[in-house]
């Protein structure tokens, strides 16, 4: 049985021999004769398949955030009709706009549309953005243009939350790229079923905050390498590898999320 010992070993097929159960919502069922199959994210039964219904380590997080880069708001100022229409105020009225959701994040914190934007300030930018969007300041602006703020200051909220975490930044910016990022994924790799039982187990069996911040840590290892593997994937435009590192990094982010509960 593991506590907590580093999880780097090879992948425990055998955990794909046993009948075990998981938990009481998550059990995993083999069939007699079958070694391994494929995991289904999906809560109802298919024949001859994994199932995990319920188990927190094998669904996508739900991302809550929107790729759309279409859908201008309009080509001219709503108040003055100047053009063009930037984010946040118009250059001639300065009157406040709508929000324009063919602005992306990386846009609207000026940056260039990469994943890697480690060295950047986000934070000192999201901060200027709140301090211009901030109740004080905009006050005196007709009903309107409050409202409009409200909804910036909103989307600047949401940008920089998605842009400021790894994995919510990867499924962003790989949706900009017209690439489906299914949060439903399916498993058809034995080797990560094995690794994700024996998370699984040493999670579960870890008798103090000393052996959940080991695993913890460890999946932050594993969350900063597959990050580094997704970056060079997307620089090479090897979208189905960029999947695939989204995949992994699901996994690890959603134990640390669990574990984080339970500290």
């Amino acid at each position: 049985m593991m506590r907590a010992k580093k999880l780097w070993g090879p992948p425990f097929y055998t955990l794909l021999l046993r009948h075990r159960s998981i938990s009481s919502s998550a059990a995993c069922r083999v069939p007699p004769g079958i070694g391994c199959s494929i995991i289904s994210f999906s809560s109802s039964l298919n024949k001859g398949r994994f199932h995990f219904p319920e188990n927190p380590f094998l669904k996508f997080s739900g991302k809550n955030f929107s790729a759309d880069s279409s859908g201008k708001v309009g080509d001219r100022c709503w108040n003055c009709r100047a053009e063009p229409v930037p984010f946040l105020v118009c250059s001639s009225c300065r009157a406040i706009q709508p929000v324009d959701p063919s602005i992306n994040y990386f846009q609207i914190f000026g940056l260039e549309k990469k994943y890697e934007i480690e060295g950047v300030n986000l934070e000192g930018k999201y901060k200027d953005w709140q301090k211009k969007l901030h109740p004080d300041l905009v006050h005196s602006k007709s009903e309107k243009e409050r409202e409009f703020a409200s909804e910036q200051s909103a989307r600047v909220i949401d940008a920089y939350r998605t842009l400021s975490d790894p994995l919510s930044r990867a499924i962003y910016i790989l949706r900009l790229e017209g690439v489906d990022v299914n949060e439903e994924e399916t498993i058809a790799e034995p080797g990560l079923l094995a690794e994700i039982l024996e998370i699984r187990e040493a999670v579960d069996e870890a008798s103090d905050v000393k052996a959940l911040n080991d695993i913890k840590s460890q999946m932050q290892e594993k969350l900063k390498h597959w990050s580094k593997s997704f970056a060079n994937a997307f620089q090479s435009q090897k979208f189905q590898e960029a999947r695939t590192c989204i995949r992994r990094m699901t996994y690890y982010d959603r134990v640390n999320e669990e574990i984080v509960k339970r500290l």
